[in-house]
């Protein structure tokens, strides 16, 4: 199974941004939800409006853990998801199927998300590259590896520093001019 990676570029998550609002206002919203909370894409798609409408946090029980969750959305975020849910009904999906009533299924997700990776030369992705590109540039951000852990629910750093691909990229910076 092939392991997928973070988006390590910035202009690589502007370029992603582009090409998913091309396609639909929703791709490009699924994508922006996802690298702005790290939520899995188990918890995102699930979402209605009134969980995010005139909201600051998003409080959920996780799919995976069946913990309970409060994330704090940001003051960009919030201001996409106002424009976003606007003259929608509290009850409507955040990610609805154009094909059914229910929300997008992630099979679905992980097509769009990847067609749009393929197309701007991003390899290694999938619907987790979302959460581990919120994961990698949080570090990279705030160097804190306990609060990423924290809020990734791991049991250990190693663990969460491993998922967002910084050790591989420790590794690789060690090795790269390491010669005898």
């Amino acid at each position: 199974m092939q392991t997928v990676q973070p988006i390590r570029d910035r202009y690589q998550i502007h370029a992603m941004k582009e090409e998913l609002k091309q396609t639909s206002y929703r791709n490009y919203f699924l994508f922006v939800m996802g690298i702005n909370t790290g939520l899995r894409i188990s918890d995102l798609l699930p979402l209605k409006v009134s969980d995010v409408r005139n909201k600051t946090h998003i409080i959920l029980k996780e799919t995976k853990t069946r913990k309970s969750k409060r994330f704090l959305i940001n003051a960009e975020l919030r201001k996409i998801i106002a424009d976003y849910i606007e003259g929608k009904d509290d009850e409507d999906y955040l990610f609805p199927s154009h094909k059914t009533d229910l929300p997008l299924q992630r099979v679905q997700a992980y097509k769009i998300l990847n067609k749009a990776a393929n197309n701007i030369g991003i390899t290694e992705f999938g619907t987790h590259s979302l959460r581990k590109t919120f994961g990698f540039w949080h570090y990279t951000i705030n160097k804190n590896v306990a609060l990423l852990q924290d809020i990734f629910n791991h049991t250990s750093p190693d663990i969460t520093l491993r998922y967002i691909g910084i050790n591989q990229d420790i590794v690789d910076q060690s090795l790269e001019n390491f010669s005898l």
